[in-house]
C-alpha cells in the first residue's frame, strides 16, 4: 500500500499542532520520525502529535511516535502529548481523545524555560555558551551546576568546532533539579565514546569529561545533521563534592 502521510504544523498562541493524515505503515516510520524529531527541535516546548487523520496500518508504525516521544525527553525543553479520538494508547507519549483535552495539559504543564543561541564552528565560541549557561543556572536556581554544565557544554561546543564543522545552536533548559543541555550540528558525524583514552593519547577525553559530569547522554540523527545531549542532575553534583 503506497505511504501517504503529510506532517503539518498548525500554531497557535498556545501550542504547535503536528499533523499526520494518509496512511502510515513500516514502510513510512522513519520519514515520519525525522520529520517529527526536525520539527520538535525547531521549536522549544511540548507538542501535540494528531492522530485523528491518520490510518495506522500496522502496530509498529504506531510505536514510532512513542519512540520519538522517548528519544526526545532528554532534549531541553521538548515533549510529545498524542491527540487519537480512537484511543490507540501507546507505551511511552501520553493520550488525549480531543484537541482541548490535549491543549489544557499542555497549558497545565509549566513553561517551558529555555536559553539559546546559534553559534558558528569558530574558537572561543564555547565561553559565550558558559556564560549563558551559568546565567540560567543563577536564574533557575541550580548554581551547583554551572559548573559541570560549563564542563559539558564547552566539550559538545568545541567537539563541533573541532570535528563538524558547521554552524551550531545550543539548547539550555532546566526540569526539577536537572540541567538538559543540546548542541544541534549539521554534521551527519555522530560522536563515538570508546571509554578511558590511553595515558598516552593527546586527544579523546571530551567525551570522556561528558560521561563523567552527566547522567546520561547521547546522540539523535535529523536528516541533516544532529542533536549531541546530555543530562545533568542536582544530586549528583552533592554527592560528588560530598
Amino acid at each position: 500500500m503506497p505511504m501517504d502521510v503529510r506532517c503539518l504544523v498548525e500554531t497557535d498562541e498556545s501550542s504547535t499542532v503536528v499533523r499526520l493524515t494518509g496512511v502510515l505503515d513500516l514502510a513510512g516510520v522513519d520519514a515520519v520520525r525525522e520529520a517529527l524529531l526536525a520539527l520538535l527541535w525547531q521549536r522549544p516546548g511540548p507538542v501535540i502529535v494528531d492522530l485523528s487523520e491518520v490510518r495506522i496500518a500496522h502496530p509498529g508504525a504506531r510505536a514510532a511516535i512513542d519512540d520519538v516521544h522517548r528519544t526526545v525527553a532528554d532534549w531541553p525543553a521538548a515533549g510529545v502529548l498524542v491527540l487519537d479520538p480512537a484511543g490507540r494508547a501507546g507505551e511511552a507519549a501520553p493520550v488525549y481523545p480531543s484537541l482541548d483535552e490535549a491543549r489544557a495539559a499542555l497549558a497545565g504543564a509549566p513553561l517551558a524555560a529555555v536559553l539559546a543561541t546559534d553559534l558558528p564552528p569558530a574558537v572561543g565560541a564555547a565561553r559565550e555558551v558558559r556564560a549563558l549557561l551559568t546565567d540560567g543556572c543563577a536564574r533557575w536556581g541550580v548554581p551547583e551546576l554551572a559548573e559541570p554544565g560549563c564542563i559539558a557544554v564547552t566539550e559538545l561546543v568545541n567537539n563541533v568546532v573541532a570535528h563538524a564543522g558547521t554552524p551550531m545552536t545550543v539548547r539550555v533548559a532546566p526540569q526539577v533539579s536537572a540541567l538538559h543541555l543540546a548542541v544541534r550540528d549539521h554534521s551527519a558525524r555522530l560522536p563515538a565514546y570508546a571509554g578511558l583514552a590511553p595515558l598516552t593519547s593527546t586527544g579523546g577525553r571530551g567525551l570522556l569529561l561528558i560521561d563523567t559530569v552527566a547522567r546520561r547522554w547521547g546522540s539523535t540523527p535529523l536528516p541533516d545533521g544532529k542533536v549531541v545531549w546530555c543530562v545533568l542532575r542536582a544530586e549528583d553534583e552533592a554527592a560528588f563534592r560530598g
